[in-house]
């Protein structure tokens, strides 16, 4: 019980430190006279991928890598499959222009570039500074790139992101630093109780760090994520369920397994056989899969929302029979491969057939 309330309080931790965080440093960036834009797109945007960075990060300097990696590439396949799917339940999901010809492919990229610095089993020092640099580099063109946008699409930032008033409780400076170091705080604190109770788990069940940061731990650091997402969905902003799903997806295979990697020193990050064998196939092919459907009809329809979690459910049950050796499993594998793959093709070919509308712009 102690173990499940560690976990529930780490993950509460997480969530309010990573607030905490990105009210204070936004606060204070916007005193400084920097824009709306620019802390839309750097400090919140890190900000809601926080929780993974600091568990990844964390469990590294715990000597748990396989949680590490197994937290980063779970989360992906649960913000493409879970949280998209529920979305789309909500409400059919609309995918932005942008976003198709911009953000899944650099998410496609960097799913590829991880298959590939992974094939030596190590994510080196050297390929965890390559994935850090280009996440730097990424932000950098995203601001660059909204500078031009319209005069429209920066109100939009200042409308949702603004100075605090005069008087405000926090538009001191005092304050501001307060949030950010208790932020901080609870972040450090968040992440240590989790993956402890995580390790906890993964001995009582008998299964690897690995498979617990694939499955409980990757779910719970994306809970910011699917909050953004079902509100947005909720509220009738469709695109933007999508643009924070594919965004944050990018930010933790450049960002947080960049700055683990980093964490780890000279001694990298292990790559354990059965990531390289099957985890990260998925976590490709479920960035793949997202081109033809977005392509399609410039939305997720809610019968490709129920497929998409049907598909999160069928994987972590091949996770769990996999980690016990069940008997079934012979029998689930010659399922998934007679019936799930196929039906995987036929979801592509009927969306990429169906009468394409208007692309939003």
């Amino acid at each position: 019980m102690l173990h499940f309330l560690m976990f529930a309080g780490g993950l509460a931790a997480l969530v309010v430190g990573a607030d905490l965080l990105v009210r204070g440093a936004s606060r204070l960036a916007l005193s400084f006279g920097i824009s709306p834009l620019v802390v839309g797109l750097t400090i919140v945007a890190f900000g809601t991928s926080a929780p993974e960075m600091a568990v990844s990060t964390g469990a590294v300097l715990n000597g748990q890598t396989g949680l590490a990696m197994g937290n980063v590439v779970g989360s992906n396949i649960f913000n493409v499959l879970f949280i998209l799917g529920l979305s789309a339940l909500i409400a059919p999901l609309v995918v932005h222009v942008q976003i198709i010809r911009q953000e899944v492919p650099i998410l496609m990229g960097a799913s590829l570039l991880l298959l590939v610095l992974g094939l030596d089993g190590r994510i080196s020092l050297t390929d965890a500074a390559l994935l850090f640099g280009l996440l730097l580099a990424y932000t950098v063109f995203l601001v660059v790139q909204s500078r031009r946008e319209t005069q429209a699409a920066q109100a939009e930032f200042e409308a949702e992101i603004h100075a605090p008033a005069a008087g405000a409780w926090d538009a001191r400076l005092p304050v501001q630093i307060a949030l950010i170091v208790a932020g901080l705080a609870l972040l450090v604190l968040g992440s240590d109780w989790l993956v402890g109770a995580a390790v906890v788990f993964a001995k009582a069940l008998g299964v690897s760090d690995l498979v617990i940061g694939l499955t409980i731990v990757a779910a719970g650091t994306s809970m910011p994520e699917v909050a953004t997402s079902v509100a947005a969905a909720l509220k009738g902003e469709r695109d933007i369920a999508v643009g924070n799903v594919v965004g944050s997806s990018t930010f933790n295979i450049l960002g947080c397994l960049g700055l683990a990697g980093l964490a780890a020193g000279s001694e990298g990050l292990v790559v354990a056989p059965s990531l390289m064998a099957f985890d990260i196939w998925v976590m490709l092919a479920v960035a793949l899969a997202c081109l033809p459907i977005f392509l399609s009809g410039r939305e997720i329809a809610r019968w490709e929302g129920a497929v998409f979690l049907g598909y999160y459910a069928a994987y972590v049950s091949y996770l769990i029979l996999a980690a016990q050796q069940h008997d079934a499993l012979h029998t689930y594998s010659a399922v998934m491969l007679g019936f799930v793959i196929p039906l995987t093709v036929i979801t592509l070919v009927v969306s990429l057939i169906r009468p394409a509308k208007a692309p939003k712009r």
